[in-house]
C-alpha cells in the first residue's frame, strides 16, 4: 500500500478486538470477513463510530472502511 504525500486524509492504525458474523449478500448468504481478531489495520480518519465500553473508548468500523491489513 502506497499513500502519496498529497493525500489529504492520513489513515489511522488500530487492532481488531472483535468481529461480527460476516456480510449478508443479496441471496441471504453470509460471506466471511477478510479481517480477524488481532489484525492490525489502517482505516480512514473519519471512519467508524466511537463507543465507550467499561470506560474504554473503542471504534466500531465497517470492513468496507478498512484501507489495509498490516502483515
Amino acid at each position: 500500500l502506497i499513500i502519496p504525500d498529497s493525500a489529504t486524509e492520513k489513515p489511522s492504525k488500530g487492532e481488531i478486538l472483535a468481529i461480527g458474523n460476516g456480510k449478508i449478500n443479496d441471496n441471504g448468504d453470509v460471506i466471511a470477513l477478510d479481517v480477524k481478531v488481532g489484525d492490525q489495520v489502517l482505516f480512514g480518519q473519519y471512519a467508524g463510530n466511537e463507543i465507550k465500553v467499561d470506560g474504554e473508548t473503542l471504534l466500531v468500523v465497517r470492513e468496507d472502511d478498512i484501507v489495509a491489513i498490516i502483515e
